[in-house]
């Protein structure tokens, strides 16, 4: 019967099914049913018999045979031949047997052998891995010639061995075993070191039209001896785990590099850059037009007929396809085509297989001829829509890779154009600020400069390329002053949009009120300076409330003041670069004023420079945005120097060669130039007179300027001369001591100036009936076109200017020549 126990040496319980009980010699006396059942051989047949007997003995060469004798108390894995004279593998366990008498006998316990031969492990091993293993295995000689493969691989599968076995690796698959793999297979069978992980490209036998990637392994096989027999290779189809990799590099580069600016243009040019030779062979993005002027249609579908303009294309050397409109074209799409349907419900069309004669080709013809020239054979329309609204479209073309377009595609593209088009709408939104900006901007510089004798001016104003940085706001400025001066100013306030350009605005306004007063360059600065600072204390009042409603707090400017009597030129600046005077024999030399810190700095008081210039000299005034271009400002300012210093013609003309040279495209920033050729007034455009404190001098005063005004040809002014005159005269007389000086001057205007040693300026009143005196300026102020008051280092000036009589016969304006 059965019997339960332990394995000798061992914890696990086994069922013992068979006893046979032998004498001491070996020879059986019981041979119980279990053991009949075990093996076939009925008790009358066994008793008598040595158990030895029906013990099959290994072969002298067979690894792994079983020992010649039984273990005592251990359990073995034994052979024994049962009835019909076959093999029965078994376990045997053997123990003493002692009874209630007589000699010693042995107990032998049998059990069905469980597991599987070494033999039949091995056997199975070899067949899982040629049969079923889904890891492609190749067993090849040392001529490379395949011996074993894995018929189950997905490489092999259906491949029939006998069209296989004997052949060269090279011939089985050529576009896998390439003189590459060649090469390290053979160095495999030479050296003995194994190749792990190498990847592969290439189309299996068992998938001949679309590439996989294998990761092959290879080690050498040997015999006993330790020669070379050949070559196992292994192969995983990575395909799949590779294109994850690839899609997630992909999307990784994309959000670095798609976007980077705030230009339509160019963040359209990243994303085809981006997909180019990675998913398509060739890639077209076309944007709505209005998105270019900073609109953009309602959230929705979007009207077949819309016009759209030709942003980017890119394509591979290979790809053969041609746009069908040119970068920056303007067009509208057939209808019914595969873009207008993304359109009409949003949603991305995937064309797996582009036929020549599909029917939505006839409704498109120009895009059909390029289609079939380049023999397109797959393609992807997919809309560029962000917040809800349509931007554009963005079109994928495959020619020269084989592959077509798969759904796994069409959603990495579909991941891309989302982040495209969020860098399209924010550059709209971008466009659109800055399209108000540069309107309001407009608006507040002057669209000509005025008209005056000191110095032949002219400008150029270039805003920005849309999507650079725009660091600055400028502006500039020529502004008429007393005595025929001019005062010319350019400037830069910090930041951008429609704040910074607000404060660009004030800042003009303050430079002209500043001006009329006819202050000094420096003291102008420390005024704008004031200003700036009010301007930052209110910008960190609004941030307590709201961060983004601050105002600009810096700005720079350089304010130069010219006099074409004196040939005197005053410069101070602010944070501003020099201006460049390029004098008449080629010199050219910067306006050496310090430079002072920004306006709305750190208070530091700001000082003027003075020099005379010859006439004909340039004095230049620009923004940091006209040198910047160079790898440093000092290289770019030294380039314009050289420049300044060849021209001798026109402003206008000067200004534009300087353009020409100093900037090889539209500038990132905003750029401003300022020139003003100076001139100077003749000797006999000038009369001044010096007459001592004293009564008696009033009606010689009147007599110099009639006979000053007769030699000019002016008499139809020596009425209103004569009262003006007589009335500043006795004023200065009245009021101020020292000396008193006349002057003269035929500009544009007639100038009248009287100059004394008080600094009290008069104030314009309005005298009642029973006054006797207060109505001399009232007068001059009826009698003149302008008049004020100005400070000088010895006193004050009041001034007045005429407007020249215009009819025939009487002198013209004395205007520069152009």
């Amino acid at each position: 019967m059965a019997t339960s126990g332990k394995k000798p040496g061992g914890d696990a319980p086994v069922t013992l099914h068979a006893r046979v009980l032998l004498d001491a010699r070996g020879v059986i006396t019981e041979w119980n049913a279990e053991a009949e059942r075990l093996l076939g051989h009925r008790p009358e047949e066994m008793v008598g018999q040595p158990l030895s007997s029906l013990l099959i003995r290994p072969k002298p060469d067979e690894e792994g045979g079983l020992p010649q004798a039984p273990l005592v108390n251990g359990g073995i894995r034994v052979r024994l031949r049962d009835r019909s004279g076959l093999p029965v593998d078994v376990e045997w366990w053997m123990c003493p047997h002692i009874g209630p008498a007589g000699p010693v006998t042995w107990a032998v316990f049998l059990a069905t052998a469980r597991g599987a031969d070494p033999g039949d492990f091995d056997r199975a091993v070899l067949d899982a891995l040629v049969t079923e293993s889904p890891i492609g295995l190749h067993v090849l000689d040392t001529d490379l010639r395949v011996v074993r493969f894995n018929t189950a691989s997905p490489g092999m599968r259906d491949v029939r061995a006998e069209d296989v076995i004997g052949r060269p690796a090279r011939e089985v698959a050529p576009t896998l075993v390439t003189d590459t793999v060649e090469h390290l297979l053979r160095h495999v069978l030479s050296t003995g070191e194994p190749v792990i992980d190498f990847v592969q490209p290439g189309y299996p036998p068992a998938d001949p039209h679309r590439e996989h990637l294998y990761s092959m392994s290879a080690f050498r096989l040997r015999n006993r001896a330790g020669e070379p027999l050949g070559v196992a290779s292994l192969a995983i189809d990575v395909t799949e785990r590779c294109r994850y990799r690839a899609r997630v590099e992909l999307l990784n580069d994309a959000s670095m590099h798609i976007g980077t600016t705030l230009d339509i243009t160019r963040t359209a040019e990243e994303l085809a850059e981006t997909v180019v030779g990675r998913v398509a062979d060739a890639v077209s993005v076309d944007v709505l037009d209005s998105v270019y002027q900073g609109e953009a249609p309602e959230p929705g579908p979007v009207p077949s007929e819309v016009t759209f303009r030709r942003t980017a294309f890119h394509s591979t050397e290979t790809s053969g396809l041609q746009p069908a409109y040119a970068t920056g074209e303007k067009a509208s799409y057939g209808f019914p085509t595969p873009l207008t349907q993304c359109l009409a419900d949003l949603q991305p069309r995937l064309i797996r297989k582009v036929n020549d004669d599909d029917t939505w080709l006839a409704h498109d013809p120009v895009r059909a001829d390029r289609i079939r020239a380049a023999r397109v054979h797959s393609m992807m329309v997919v809309p560029l829509a962000a917040r809800g609204v349509v931007l554009g479209v963005a079109s994928f073309y495959r020619s020269a890779t084989s592959e077509p377009f798969d759904e796994d595609d069409l959603t990495t593209v579909g991941e891309l154009a989302a982040h495209t088009a969020l860098g399209l709408d924010n550059a709209r939104r971008y466009t659109r600020e800055r399209t108000a900006a540069l309107v309001l901007q407009n608006s507040l510089l002057p669209v000509r400069l005025p008209d005056q004798n000191a110095v032949d001016v002219a400008f150029s104003y270039l805003p920005g390329r849309i999507g650079g940085p725009w660091h600055d706001v400028p502006w500039y400025d020529a502004i008429p002053l007393s005595g025929a001066r001019i005062a010319l100013a350019v400037g830069d306030v910090a930041g951008h949009g429609m704040r910074a350009v607000a404060a660009m605005g004030r800042l003009r306004a303050a430079t002209h009120t500043l001006a009329a007063l006819d202050l000094a360059p420096d003291e102008v600065l420390a005024h704008l300076d004031d200003l700036m600072v009010r301007l930052a204390e209110e910008s960190r009042a609004a941030a307590a409330n709201d961060p983004l409603d601050g105002q600009p707090t810096t700005a720079s400017c350089a304010y130069a003041v010219y006099d074409p009597v004196s040939r005197r030129l005053v410069v101070a600046r602010a944070g501003h670069p020099s201006p460049l005077l390029a004098h008449p024999d080629g010199h050219v030399a910067p306006a050496d004023a310090p430079a002072g810190p920004p306006l709305g700095g750190n208070g530091l008081p700001f000082e003027a420079w003075e020099q005379d210039l010859s006439e004909g000299t340039l004095i230049a005034l620009y923004t940091k945005g006209l040198v910047r271009g160079s790898p440093d400002d000092d290289t770019g300012i030294a380039r314009l120097g050289h420049i300044l210093g060849q021209q001798d013609a026109s402003t206008r003309e000067a200004c534009d060669a300087v353009i020409y040279a100093q900037l090889s495209g539209r500038a990132a920033e905003n750029v401003v130039l300022l020139l003003a050729r100076t001139s100077v007034l003749r000797d006999d455009q000038v009369a001044s007179w010096t007459f001592p404190s004293d009564p008696a001098i009033v009606a010689t005063a009147r007599t110099l300027a009639d006979r000053q005004l007769t030699s000019w040809g002016l008499s139809d002014l020596t009425f209103t001369t004569e009262l003006i005159v007589s009335e500043l005269v006795t004023n200065a007389i009245r009021y101020a001591p020292g000396t008193i000086q006349l002057r003269l001057i035929r500009d544009r205007t007639l100038i009248c100036e009287v100059t004394d040693a008080s600094s009290a300026a008069p104030h314009l009143r309005h005298p009642r009936t029973t006054d006797e005196g207060g109505r001399g300026l009232l007068l001059i102020a009826q009698l003149t076109q302008r008049w004020g008051t100005r400070h000088t280092g010895r006193g004050k000036t009041i001034w007045t200017e005429q407007p020249l009589p215009a009819h025939p016969g009487d002198a013209a304006p004395v205007t520069p020549d152009n």
